[in-house]
Parts: C-alpha cells; sequence; structure tokens
C-alpha cells in the first residue's frame, strides 16, 4: 500500500476529503438508515466513488462508535451525526467496573462488516475511521472534566486512556482483516492541550496503536482539526504516513515545519464552505489554497474535517472541479 502514497503524491489532482455522511441525499435516505445499515454504508461508498475524482474513499467518520462500545448513551439524529450524552467515569470505581469491549457486538460490528463487503467488491483504497484515544476518554469522562483531571487526577485519566487505546488499537486491526487499506484517526481534542499534555495524555497511546498497525500494507493517517501548530514536534513524533489537518490553523505554516516525506492534507472550511458557502465561494477557497500551497510537493488539498451531511453536493462538486482545473492548467 505504500505505493499508493506514492500515487498520490503524484497525482495530486486526485483528492481524499473526509466525505461519507452527505450520500444520504445521493441515495435518499437518513443518517439513521445509514449508521444501522452496512448495505447503506456500502452503497454510500459506491455512490461517492462512482460520483468523485477521489484517490481513496474514507468509510463514516462516526465518533459516537467507539464511546458507544463502553456502553456510553448516544444521541441519534435523522440528519446530523450521533453525539455522546452525559458520563460513565467520574471515579476511580467507575474506572475499575470500566471493560474493555469485544470488537463487533455493537455498531462497530456494523461498520466493519460495510468495510467487509465494500473491500470484496473493489481494489480501490478504503480507510477505516476510528477515534482517537484522548478525544474517546473525553467522551466517556465529559471532556471538561478530563482536561481538569489531567491536572487534577492523572492517575484517573491514565486508566482510563489504558482502556481506550486496547480497544482502539483493537478495532483499528479489525478495520484491517476486513479489508481497509489503512485507517484515519480522529484526535482533535488532543488540539485541546499543551504540547507536554498532548504528549503525556494522547500521543504516546497514539504511538502504541499506531505500532501494532504499522506495516506496509497498511497506510496509517492521523486527523486533528484543532491547532495543531504548537503541537508539531509531538504529531511528528507519530509518524503517521498522512497528515490531515483542519481549518482553524495556517495548513502552510504546518507544511513548512512537517517532514517533507509526509502528505499532509487539509483544510477547506467544511461548514463555512462546503455545508454554507457557494459553489463559487468554494471553488475560490479552493484555488485559492492550491495557489498558496501546491509548490509544497507532499501537499494534497482536501476537506478539513468530516464535510456536513447536508452540505450542498453543487459545493461539493465544485471543489473537485476546481483542483481538476487548477491542475490541468
Amino acid at each position: 500500500m505504500k505505493n499508493w502514497l506514492e500515487w498520490q503524491r503524484a497525482n495530486r489532482n486526485k483528492t481524499m476529503p473526509i466525505l461519507s455522511f452527505p450520500a444520504i441525499q445521493l441515495l435518499v435516505i437518513n443518517i439513521r438508515d445509514l449508521i444501522w445499515s452496512a448495505d447503506h454504508q456500502v452503497a454510500a461508498l459506491r455512490v461517492i466513488k462512482e460520483r468523485c475524482p477521489i484517490s481513496a474513499s474514507v468509510s463514516m467518520m462516526d465518533l459516537s462508535v467507539e464511546a458507544e462500545a463502553f456502553g456510553a448513551e448516544i444521541r441519534f439524529f435523522d440528519y446530523d451525526v450521533p453525539t455522546v450524552i452525559g458520563k460513565i467515569i467520574e471515579n476511580e470505581e467507575d474506572l475499575d467496573k470500566l471493560k474493555v469491549p469485544e470488537v463487533g457486538h455493537k455498531r462497530d460490528g456494523i461498520y466493519l462488516e460495510a468495510i467487509k463487503k465494500a473491500s470484496a467488491e473493489t481494489e480501490f483504497s478504503i480507510f477505516g475511521g476510528v477515534i482517537g484515544p484522548f478525544s474517546l476518554a473525553g467522551r466517556l469522562m465529559d471532556m471538561t472534566e478530563i482536561m481538569v483531571n489531567c491536572y487534577t487526577n492523572p492517575g484517573l485519566v491514565h486508566g482510563t486512556l489504558k482502556k481506550v487505546a486496547e480497544y482502539i488499537k483493537n478495532y483499528a486491526l479489525g478495520f484491517k482483516k476486513a479489508g481497509a487499506k489503512g485507517i484515519i484517526m480522529a484526535e482533535p481534542a488532543a488540539g485541546l492541550l499543551s504540547p507536554e499534555l498532548c504528549e503525556e495524555f494522547s500521543s504516546q497511546y497514539v504511538r502504541e496503536i499506531f505500532g501494532a498497525l504499522r506495516g506496509d500494507d497498511f497506510m496509517i493517517c492521523y486527523h486533528n482539526c484543532g491547532n495543531v501548530l504548537p503541537l508539531v514536534q509531538t504529531l511528528i513524533s507519530l509518524d503517521a504516513d498522512i497528515y490531515h489537518f483542519g481549518n482553524s490553523i495556517d495548513i502552510e505554516e504546518m507544511l513548512k515545519l512537517m517532514p517533507s516525506n509526509k502528505l499532509i492534507m487539509g483544510n477547506i472550511d467544511p461548514a463555512g464552505q462546503f455545508r454554507n458557502g457557494t459553489p463559487e465561494s468554494v471553488r475560490k477557497a479552493t484555488k485559492e489554497l492550491l495557489e498558496r500551497c501546491s509548490g509544497y510537493e507532499n501537499f494534497v488539498i482536501s476537506s478539513g474535517c468530516d464535510i456536513p451531511p447536508l452540505s450542498s453536493w453543487d459545493n461539493i462538486m465544485a471543489f473537485f472541479s476546481a483542483v481538476e482545473e487548477y491542475y490541468n492548467e
């Protein structure tokens, strides 16, 4: 699969935005239909591949799946992604009761089945989506609480992280076994941390997960849509194949700091452009970013994060058209 990385570098007119949920519009279904059906998810991957000039597919970026596997309560919507309600870890007693769940017994099984079915019908590269350890721990503990506990009760945070990292590793290995060509790990909550805290409460656990997955036959993409510029050294230490960044940073500044042998992807505003922009504004933002960053040979333009479900398909296609036009001029 490392050949794909070289191919992507040489074919930057093809790109890999985090594009999955807007497929509901093309399939005339809602989010509930999509997240509870492997067949609908396969159809979503298929219709996006057929319509869009992408370099690889990304499975549903649903960051509630792993929390649900641990027993968190989830709120579901027809036209928005699921969210976690409340918290299940407040103290050491809660942590002691927390079991590392077996992979595949809840909706995670549906997501793995979708990758298995989709991989069986195509050799096209598909990335499975997983949440990062600090982001998952924050969903189980509550984000405000975990930020405080990093200072006041770090043992509780580390105990939680050890359990969630074990599950994430097993889940990602499940994607690998199911036929995914790589994973994209979303660790946005780490963007709230200082460099020292990011290393202590996120990066060391991410490295452990990546170490279990690493190999020439599997690609690793790290996504963080937070303010990652201060975190550059600890992020480099993750040694991901691809780094995918959000629109809260100037990605050109990150390109100057990151190793040139790593693909850097991002960072057109998902809400501001894909969801609430116009085809003209999307085209303009895309071309302006390409003019600034295409001189970096490891830059591949993409969305800054998951493209919202009800984003206009006219806007989405304007992005792809602008990329094609720029590289074909």
